[in-house]
């Protein structure tokens, strides 16, 4: 009897080992298990899928929402693929417990972006496909669990415009990256400098119309196809972008390779020519020139004015301003300077009378230009400067000599003074007698200042 027990224990165990989920097969191959659901109809993770699984293929199913519960304590899972789903969805966390994973297939799928707690618990993470998305935007804190494993990470066929570029240039095992078909407009210089096991940099059809050179391409040699090429070699692709063929892509001309794809998008000279037909000395820049400028400028003290300087040439030039000191203008709370070239002042000194210089300048060279700048000091407030008596203690910064509500004002005195009323300690009024009598009078100053301010301010 004892016999029958036990025999029929070991059945249920083996019946048990074996339980597989409705439509799907599965595979137990000692130490590990593989389930496979394909084109199945699944709409969710299905809850009887085995813990122990070391490998599972849920593809072509119209699974839509990863939740928490789905993977939860699969510690053996080495291989996911989610592939060809409708997953629009990822809750937080859905991952977490996957720490031995080490390949993660969502290609094909509905997901538009990536949160920083989608993918948080994949410690040791080596293969991440998440190509033919409609994703948009990715999280620079994203990759973080596995920027030290990562070697594939595949990101085509998206709506990406910007990438994660910082988090990106510290992948330092990564392989293969796959940009390519996405709406990228700009790379950051030296991005892939410290990335030496690179091999494979794919960034065909985006639209970029420059790629700064980087000492990555240099070090190595650089191809345009894998097939054939040294295992210690970079295989490049920049092909169906709409670049701009001038001096800064000489680089890209000069590197050593076969059947390279890219081609020129300007200037009109170029269009449609093939790098390797063009000359390298057809790569050329234009020095900037400056077509505008701000001419001779008069601003009273305390005023806000506006220099500009416009520029022309190929790439286009950047203009910076340097002040009547011979210093570089940066951006404060009183100056700003914006890319088109023109210069805010928003509130002028006498330290910035005399001549500021607007300099334009690109790759091929810089072009300079003379702005004059006359600032005429402030009046003096005549009838504020006489008065001995203090100001009443308050919340306001603001000066008053004469207020309203003094007992011993007379009406002659409030006829000559001028009269602060209803203070707070962001507002007042302010009252004066018309001075009718001083010829050609056609505005008043107000001089005023608090604790914030560095300076002072008229209006």
């Amino acid at each position: 009897m004892e016999r029958l027990v036990v025999y029929l224990l070991v059945i249920s165990t083996a019946v048990k080992a074996m339980m597989c989920p409705k439509r799907c097969m599965c595979q137990n191959l000692s130490p590990s298990f593989t389930i496979l659901c394909t084109k199945t109809g699944l709409l969710f993770v299905p809850p009887s899928i085995d813990r122990r699984t070391a490998e599972l293929r849920l593809m072509d199913n119209f699974i839509t929402t990863l939740r928490r519960k789905d993977f939860a304590n699969m510690t053996n899972l080495i291989h996911l693929t989610l592939s060809r789903n409708t997953i629009s969805q990822i809750m937080p966390y859905a991952f977490f417990d996957l720490k031995g994973l080490h390949a993660l297939h969502l290609d094909s799928n509905r997901l538009t972006y990536i949160n920083e707690d989608h993918f948080k618990g994949l410690i040791n993470l080596r293969h991440l496909i998440l190509s033919n998305n409609q994703l948009n935007y990715i999280s620079p804190g994203s990759l973080d669990d596995f920027i030290e494993t990562i070697e594939d990470l595949d990101l085509s066929y998206n709506n990406l415009v910007n990438v994660p570029w910082e988090t990106i240039a510290k992948l330092s095992n990564v392989n293969t990256v796959s940009l390519d078909h996405n709406l990228i407009e700009f790379v950051p210089e030296g991005i892939f400098s410290n990335l030496h096991k690179l091999a494979r940099l794919d960034m065909t059809s985006n639209k970029l119309k420059k790629i700064p050179p980087d000492p990555l391409f240099s070090r190595i040699p650089v191809y345009a196809k894998s097939k054939g090429s040294p295992l210690s070699s970079l295989v490049l692709s920049f092909g169906g972008n709409p670049l701009h063929c001038n001096c800064e892509l000489v680089w890209l001309r000069r590197l050593t390779r076969e059947d390279d794809l890219e081609t020129c998008a300007s200037p009109p000279e170029l269009m449609g020519k093939y790098f390797w037909s063009i000359k390298e000395e057809e790569f050329v820049c234009e020095p900037p020139m400056i077509t505008h400028r701000t001419p001779k400028l008069a601003a009273a003290e305390g005023q806000s004015i506006s220099l500009k300087c416009k520029a022309v040439g190929d790439p286009d030039p950047y203009v910076r301003w340097i002040s009547p000191e011979g210093k570089l203008v940066s951006n404060t709370t009183r100056t700003v300077s914006y890319e088109n070239g023109t210069l805010d002042i928003l509130v002028t000194s006498l330290t910035d009378k005399g001549t500021f210089t607007c300099i334009a300048s690109n790759a091929a060279g810089e072009s300079t230009a003379p702005v004059e700048l006359l600032v005429t000091p402030h009046p003096n407030l005549a009838n504020s400067t006489n008065c001995d008596k203090e100001a009443e203690p308050g919340p306001s910064d603001i000066l008053t000599p004469a207020k309203s509500s003094f007992p011993n004002d007379t009406q002659a005195q409030q006829e000559r003074a001028v009269v602060v009323a209803e203070l707070t300690s962001s507002s007042a009024l302010i009252q004066w007698p018309a001075q009718h009598h001083l010829p050609g009078m056609r505005m008043y100053q107000i001089q005023y200042n608090s604790s914030a301010d560095d300076t002072l301010v008229f209006r």
